[in-house]
């Protein structure tokens, strides 16, 4: 009945699923477990009429043209620049750190400090506070300790749930200091979000005559995958010899066979205030202070403004343990775990046309462009 089974219809699955049945012609069977489409990029209204991100705020932003050029197809775009303030210590500082966060933290310095940098590093530079705090000169290096502090270190303890003597140089040396007064958290070409939300977007990707769509469908209710059987991939119990694109946690695909992959989990607290705004940002990183790492303020997001009430969240990290509810977000990546995660990979390189897609299958970290520049890329080459 199939040409290819999808497991997933977030991004990388959605993507290569409308690819092989529009360009390829192929007949596209896409799964999902939850009872909706759109992943972990999926949005709705609130009971209050706010359009929340489900899972966490989602930003777009890209520099790779055919991206751009490939989800306006399902698209207009609400022109959202995203703006981050650090919460530190009660005060609210641009983030990453430039020359206005330079300016209101050393106040009357700022203008010595300011050409200090420039003269070392150029303008519009964008220095690593590794190579501040290499420097000769101790007012750099002054500079570079502040934003390990205070923007970096307590903030990385809580995202990772690790300390300070487990956080790696390497990682926390590439923090930057930008050399400019562009407040934007994303420099590139083309970023905001879908006019009327994610969800219609997927919507209208999976909205194809080749494609057909179950939710609320475990991939392992209907399919079974043995590499070490005859025909190592069964669906509803009969051989298939069609591509498996599989989007999910590969772990979990063998019931941690070799054990479980750390992954981090977030927790979501969402709040409702019958005011107009309840921050002065779409994100507030609460750097320093508090349990949660920042607070999300959705109607800036999808340029609700003039609505009367407002709708937020709390991100909570935590580690994942694969209970009920939990869901996995971001892969720990050291060479410990690479290598568990590599045993699980040679276990479907035996599978012909099995391919791993996306950020739990591919045990790494992805952007949304960057997820829909690979999905493509393999839907070419399928």
């Amino acid at each position: 009945m199939y040409d290819s089974i999808v497991i997933g219809s977030g991004f990388a699955g959605a993507v290569v699923a409308r690819q092989l049945a529009e360009e390829k012609g192929q007949r596209v069977l896409v799964l999902d477990a939850r009872e909706h489409i759109g992943g972990n990029c999926y949005d709705r209204l609130d009971e209050h009429g706010i359009l929340i991100h489900q899972y966490g705020p989602h930003i777009f932003h890209t520099n790779i043209e055919r991206v751009y050029k490939y989800l306006s197809r399902f698209t207009e775009w609400y022109e959202y620049r995203h703006e981050v303030v650090g919460n530190i210590y009660g005060k609210e500082l641009p983030i990453p750190f430039n020359l206005n966060t330079l300016e209101e933290v050393y106040g009357d310095r700022a203008p010595h400090l300011e050409k200090l940098l420039i003269d070392n590093f150029g303008e519009g530079a964008r220095v690593p506070i590794l190579e501040l705090m290499n420097h000769e000169d101790k007012e750099l290096q002054e500079i570079a300790q502040y934003v390990y502090e205070n923007v970096f270190l307590k903030y990385t303890m809580k995202q990772w749930g690790k300390s300070p003597r487990e956080i790696d140089p390497a990682v926390s040396g590439r923090v930057p200091v930008l050399l400019s007064r562009d407040n934007r958290y994303f420099q590139d070409k083309y970023q905001g979000t879908p006019l009327h939300g994610y969800t219609p977007v997927f919507e209208k990707m999976l909205d194809y005559s080749g494609i057909e769509l179950r939710l609320g469908c475990e991939a392992k209710s209907v399919l079974t995958i043995d590499p070490e059987a005859a025909e190592p991939v069964l669906f509803e119990g009969s051989p298939f010899h069609g591509n498996i694109i599989f989007t999910g946690a590969l772990d979990e695909l063998f019931d941690c066979r070799f054990g479980r992959l750390p992954y981090r989990s977030l927790r979501f607290d969402f709040e409702h205030y019958d005011r107009k705004f309840f921050q002065s940002h779409g994100v507030v990183n609460y750097t320093v202070t508090e349990d949660f790492t920042r607070i999300t303020e959705f109607k800036y997001l999808a340029g609700q403004l003039d609505a009367p009430n407002t709708t937020i969240v709390k991100e909570y990290p935590m580690p994942y343990s694969g209970a009920e509810g939990e869901i996995p977000y971001y892969a720990i990546n050291n060479s410990e775990n690479d290598a568990l995660f590599e045993r699980y990979r040679s276990l479907v390189e035996k599978i012909p046309h099995f391919t791993l897609l996306g950020r739990l299958a591919e045990y790494k970290y992805y952007n949304i462009d960057a997820i829909v520049d690979r999905a493509l890329t393999v839907a070419e080459q399928m």
